[in-house]
């Protein structure tokens, strides 16, 4: 790597973290979990493998590390997805399109690998921590389909959204097919909803009681 030019000692480390940090990104999204390693990481960089234990005392850090700065990045986008819709069936779809686009979109890719990855607990807390507030949006957009226990349907929806991620990403079918599959099990169910009886459901709680 360039000798980089910096104004002090402080800058000059957190431009070296942040190389390292791109590195890791893309490390992952070229081949990875297993790809994450601090021999490749020093490659990729240019630094000394002992130099690079300097930002990082374990791969495990590295990962908390992208968790910290690329999830609220991601969650953030879903949210502003979410906010956009104007009914609790659109937030709903946003949040499940929001997703899917987001995973297929190269440029996530190491978000993509880092959430199959075996995290520690930091890591997981970091992702928590990101998903707080876009957790919280998605339980009002089912309260309002009349769901009385919105929590445990919001972690069922984002089950869906996993499987759709993984099936898009395994390249089974179009990405474009699989989101709109996922869009109809999250709002209709497996069967799906009857033509003419969507916008009927609106408002409606399960068993047809008006919301």
């Amino acid at each position: 790597m360039p000798r980089i030019q910096a104004a002090s000692v402080a800058e000059h480390r957190s431009l070296q973290r942040g190389a390292l940090l791109d590195a890791a990104r893309s490390l992952l999204s070229e081949g990875g979990a297993a790809a994450l390693t601090f021999p490749a990481l020093a490659a990729r960089t240019g630094l000394a493998r002992s130099s690079v234990y300097e930002y990082f005392r374990s791969r495990g850090a590295v990962v908390e590390a992208l968790c910290a700065v690329d999830f609220p990045l991601w969650a953030a986008e879903i949210e502003a997805a979410v906010a956009a819709a104007d009914s609790p069936r659109g937030q709903v779809e946003a949040y499940v399109r929001a997703q899917l686009a987001l995973a297929c979109d190269g440029r996530h890719r190491a978000v993509v690998a880092l959430s199959a990855m075996e995290l520690d607990a930091a890591a997981r807390e970091k992702i928590k921590a990101a998903h707080g507030g876009l957790f919280e949006l998605i339980t009002e957009a089912l309260r309002g389909l009349g769901h009385t226990e919105p929590r445990p349907a919001a972690a069922l929806l984002q089950g869906v959204v996993d499987a759709a991620v993984r099936r898009a990403l395994s390249g089974f079918d179009d990405p474009a097919e699989i989101a709109g599959t996922a869009v109809r099990i999250a709002l209709d169910g497996v069967a799906g909803a009857v033509p003419g009886d969507r916008d009927a459901a609106d408002g409606q709680q399960p068993g047809g009681a008006r919301a």
